[in-house]
């Protein structure tokens, strides 16, 4: 059976590149216009002016006497920029933005798509942060930026890629030059491109191959890229992280898993982006991700990045899931030759099999009861292949 379809799909506009709305060659990777803006954010220096937290306790306005905002670069409308900019006021009030820790929010502004999402994240520079003194914080600047298009549900999928896309703003760009326009502007003009849309470039790049490329990232076997330009192998990279256990499992287990595949140096995949589809060696597959790869390649058409994330999303809830069930069916195989059985009927129907033996192998590696059944198991799953 095909998997069921995403939950949460986002209907929005399609949108087009950088913030405008008039580049339609690359109208499949947009969703919407999206919008950036930075501020300067500091603190007043006022006896009780602000909280030990850097909260302002002013009501109403981003002038207020505890703190200022200072525009330094956006791609919105004047009128829309003001009414963003009262909204950052009003969570820097209640004292919601804390250094370093992004937000996901649903915004009204003047702008053609009325509502939309708002991810907001206050930092400071890196390198500030490693010379700041407790008596220089108050002053030390600090600043504020924002990311919108799409809706609240679709950026929040996103959150740890706009995270990460900010702490590479806090590392590489100096935004006390006077180069805000030269290299901090790209840079943010580009957030929707580089942090939202590399899973669907994978996705639309490697199409019916996708399969192997998620059965890759759900046993952890080593991915080697050859012959690609830097933003696909950096996209095929991140959609590999993104379409992993990684942190849904014990952390113990991955480790493992990677240690495990690492050192079969025989089933690394191989990737060859020399032509105009990607040549794959050594890949591996099974009908779980099949079944996957196909909701994949049903939703290429409409060009929905968060479509796509919802689906991955949906697939790795669909993994956890039966991994759970699987483990559950080994306890209860300690005691029952009945529910032994069952568990292999459970691998063969999964689709998954071969990738929920190696997980609970290694999770139960120092549990003796439920590694004779794993043993059991893998003998079975062997026997029925060679038949």
């Amino acid at each position: 059976m095909l998997p069921p379809g995403p939950e949460g799909e986002e209907r929005e506009p399609e949108s087009s590149e950088e913030g405008g709305c008039a580049a339609e060659e690359r109208r499949p990777e947009r969703h919407g216009c999206t919008y950036h803006g930075l501020y300067g954010y500091r603190r007043c220096a006022q006896p009780g002016a602000a909280g030990g937290d850097g909260s302002a306790r002013s009501a109403e306005t981003h002038s207020a006497e505890d703190f200022s905002l200072s525009l330094l670069d956006t791609n919105l409308p004047a009128e829309a920029e003001t009414e963003l900019r009262s909204f950052i006021a009003k969570r820097l009030t209640k004292g919601a933005l804390f250094e370093g820790m992004g937000n996901v929010a649903s915004v009204g502004l003047s702008i053609p798509e009325g509502k939309v999402g708002c991810y907001y994240c206050r930092f400071q520079q890196e390198s500030l942060l490693e010379t700041a003194t407790s008596e220089s914080d108050i002053n030390a600047p600090e600043y504020v930026v924002c990311f919108l298009g799409g809706s609240e549900k679709g950026l929040e999928l996103f959150r740890l890629e706009l995270d990460k896309y900010i702490q590479n703003l806090k590392i590489n760009l100096d935004l006390e030059q006077n180069n805000v326009e030269a290299c901090v502007s790209p840079y943010l003009r580009s957030w929707f491109e580089d942090a939202i849309c590399p899973v669907q470039r994978v996705v639309q790049l490697f199409q019916d191959k996708l399969a192997s490329l998620l059965h890759a990232a759900l046993s952890y076997t080593p991915v080697e890229v050859k012959n690609a330009d830097e933003r696909t192998e950096k996209d095929i990279s991140r959609f590999l992280a993104a379409a992993s256990l990684q942190g849904l499992v014990q952390e113990g287990t991955m480790t493992s898993l990677c240690i495990a595949m690492t050192e079969e140096q025989h089933k690394a995949m191989v990737i060859d982006c020399s032509g105009p589809q990607p040549q794959l060696h050594n890949a591996g597959n099974n009908r779980f991700c099949e079944d996957w790869m196909q909701a994949f390649v049903n939703g290429a058409e409409g060009g929905n990045p968060f479509l796509f994330r919802q689906i991955l999303e949906n697939f790795k809830l669909k993994a956890i899931q039966d991994i759970n069930n699987l483990k559950r069916f080994i306890r209860q195989a300690e005691m029952n030759h009945y529910a032994l059985f069952r568990c292999y009927l459970f691998l063969k129907s999964c689709g998954s099999g071969d990738i929920l033996l190696k997980v609970v192998k290694v999770e139960h590696a120092e549990m003796p009861e439920a590694r004779n059944v794993v043993t059991v198991l893998e003998e079975f799953m062997r026997e029925t292949s060679a038949a």
